[in-house]
């Protein structure tokens, strides 16, 4: 065994450069390389945290595919794209595979830039079929008729609407298209909704499993060599799956044609059957039975927390949490979370929402004592909205908690069915800003650019924690208008937060520090960076005035009129895009004041930021307390 930073290459993975050296191997050396895949994947992540489980339960799948069809010439479409690990470590990147999700390092997900392997950039759930499916059309249009292209689905990834679209698409097309449905009853969290009740219901039925198999011996189905016609074959098939699937006549009238369902940590036999597969025209839909974190107990038993664990002891499975001499504030999401719990305690009508962030928005504090008001709608961000929408009119109040990414999906619904009906959905907007590691997929820098232009929104963003649960609890105790609050993920500033909560005057800043000539206005937790600097600034000399705006919308116009008078230069300071956002409106305000200073804006600049730790991402775009402060200094010379 080649040993390289005391991660374990097996002497078959060692040898993989691409997936011409994996079909060299003989299909008996198939599981073993499975084994030295899981094995480097599990010693990888124990010291560079990404996304783990996933991962780990598409092992065997992903080896079969790439030993059966010829990619990167067929396309591999995958999902969301957090289970793509092992795809990557075939795909030429194993030695760089330690490098994953790091600054500089490769991506996290597929990404076309990356590798030719990587036939579609992903990130977001739900959109493999609809990718995959326009490729296909375009391969039949172009008269490649053998080219395959398969979507790889799962993780919670068919609760979304668009699957459903695309499947919808797909049965009328004729296309040459495989979706593989990655069933293993989970996406994050557990995975909710009638399909994934009846799938579970469909591959525990010991009744169809005994008899699938026996057919299967018997009848030497899916390209096994045997004296039966095909077409009685066919036929049997076709009569045992309206049996056992008439639960699911709408998958049925989706012209789809069924295979499965069948065990996927078997690679043998998947290779067989996507050999035979590969010989059938038109859509196809393979039901692949997986486990989540398969290969590692500690994951395969605690499936959500082994999702993204951090990192972790490759032995024992624990994981492994950093030591701090200080007390450490707590993440804005627990905060957040327990605020929301304290506020549904206080009132029968405050209900939570999420579109499948039941954990990572710490919607479970909640969800464990009233669990009756806590509602996870899958990964549905438009139906998320609207269900809010719907609960607000009828008198509730609900708090739709949603990563700032995810909100994108569900902007029609943001504007036709809450602002435009003036509908008091309090929308709790997760991960604000850079995320880290993560990149570009999921950095959430848009939402203050692409909300502020809707009428009717209350938009506001946390510096801390106690202002967060302030904000909270105005938003609950106003009922005339939707209201929007971001905060970042990760640590607060505050060890003492949990203090009764205010309720604050809508649409009012306030001064942080006084000062002269320079004034740095501020939204949000970057408040806390303006104030390093201004009193590095003021070691050096310079009493600057800093602000924290905390709204967005509408915002404090008498403040900045005060500040505008008094200053001859502006910094705005925002963990979000420059164009369009917190700086932008500070700009076009001060143009119609008739303000002659200068303005300057930091945050994310018109560009997509690739992947690194959010310290390494804000330094670059020079929004940190080093770069206000070297900004203030340029300015101020």
């Amino acid at each position: 065994m080649n040993v390289q930073n005391n991660y374990r290459i097996g002497p078959l993975l060692s040898k993989i450069d691409s997936p011409v050296d994996l079909k060299k191997l003989s299909e008996d050396q198939l599981p073993q390389l499975c084994q030295e895949i899981r094995d480097y994947i599990v010693d990888t992540l124990a010291d560079n945290p990404g996304h783990f489980g996933a991962s780990l339960g598409v092992v065997e799948l992903t080896v079969a595919m790439h030993y059966v069809f010829n990619t990167p010439h067929d396309k591999l479409v995958w999902d969301v794209g957090h289970q793509a690990y092992g795809h990557k470590i075939l795909t030429g990147r194993r030695d760089r595979f330690t490098t994953n999700r790091k600054l500089g390092g490769i991506s996290g997900f597929p990404k076309i830039s990356e590798s030719p392997y990587d036939s579609f950039g992903v990130g977001h759930s739900s959109t493999s079929i609809s990718a995959a499916l326009g490729m296909a059309m375009s391969a039949k249009l172009s008269g490649e008729k053998n080219r395959q292209h398969v979507a790889i689905i799962g993780d919670g990834a068919m609760s979304a609407g668009q699957a459903f679209e695309g499947l919808n698409n797909a049965g009328i097309t004729n296309t040459n298209l495989l979706v593989i449905l990655n069933d293993n009853n989970m996406s994050i969290d557990k995975g909710v909704g009638s399909l994934k009740e009846f799938l579970l219901d469909v591959t525990t039925s010991k009744t169809y499993n005994r008899l699938k198999d026996k057919t299967y011996d018997a009848l030497g189905v899916l390209g096994t060599k045997g004296p039966t016609p095909r077409r009685i074959v066919s036929k049997f098939m076709q009569a045992l799956k309206n049996i056992f699937l008439k639960r699911s006549e709408y998958m049925e009238s989706l012209n789809m044609r069924y295979f499965g369902p069948i065990d996927g940590h078997d690679v043998e036999r998947l290779v067989k059957v996507l050999r035979s597969l590969s010989k059938l025209q038109g859509p196809k839909l393979l039901h692949v039975i997986t486990k989540k974190g398969k290969g590692f107990s500690m994951a395969e038993m605690n499936q959500t927390t082994y999702h993204a664990p951090g990192p972790f002891n490759k032995d024992t499975g624990e994981i492994l949490k950093k030591e701090s001499s200080k007390p450490t504030a707590p993440k804005y999401q627990d905060v957040y979370g327990k605020t929301l719990l304290e506020l549904a305690k206080a009132d029968s009508k405050v209900v939570g929402i999420t579109p499948a962030m039941l954990s990572g928005s710490s919607l479970t504090i909640m969800q464990k004592e009233i669990p009756e008001r806590v509602f996870d709608v899958g990964i549905a961000e438009q139906h998320a909205v609207t269900y809010a929408a719907g609960m607000a009119i009828s008198g509730m109040i609900p708090f739709c908690t949603i990563y700032s990414t995810f909100l994108q999906r569900a902007y029609d619904q943001v504007i036709h069915d809450v602002a435009l009906q003036k509908l008091p959905v309090i929308f709790g907007i997760d991960r604000g800003g850079l995320v880290g590691a993560d990149g570009p997929t999921h950095h959430g820098v848009f939402d203050l650019a692409y909300l502020r232009v809707l009428p009717n929104m209350i938009i506001a963003e946390a510096m801390n924690e106690i202002e967060l649960r302030n904000l909270m609890f105005t938003a609950k105790n106003q009922n005339d208008f939707p209201f929007a609050i971001r905060y970042p993920r990760g640590n607060g500033v505050l060890t003492d937060w949990e203090k009764p909560m205010e309720r604050l005057k809508i649409g009012k800043g306030e001064i942080l520090r006084n000062g002269e000539k320079l004034a740095i206005l501020t939204l949000g937790h970057v408040g806390n960076f303006a104030i390093s600097a201004a009193e590095r600034l003021e070691s050096d000399g310079h009493k600057i005035t800093v602000a924290n705006m905390r709204f967005l919308k509408p915002f404090d116009e008498p403040l900045l009129k005060d500040i505008l008078s008094t200053h001859q230069h502006i910094i705005t300071v925002e963990n979000g895009t420059v164009v369009g956002g917190f700086g932008s409106q500070v700009i076009e305000m001060a143009s119609e004041l008739g303000f002659r200073g200068s303005i300057t804006k930091l945050g994310v600049p018109d560009h997509f930021i690739e992947h690194g730790t959010p310290e390494e991402l804000m330094a670059e775009c020079g929004f940190d307390a080093a770069g206000i402060y070297a900004k203030a200094k340029e300015i101020l010379k």
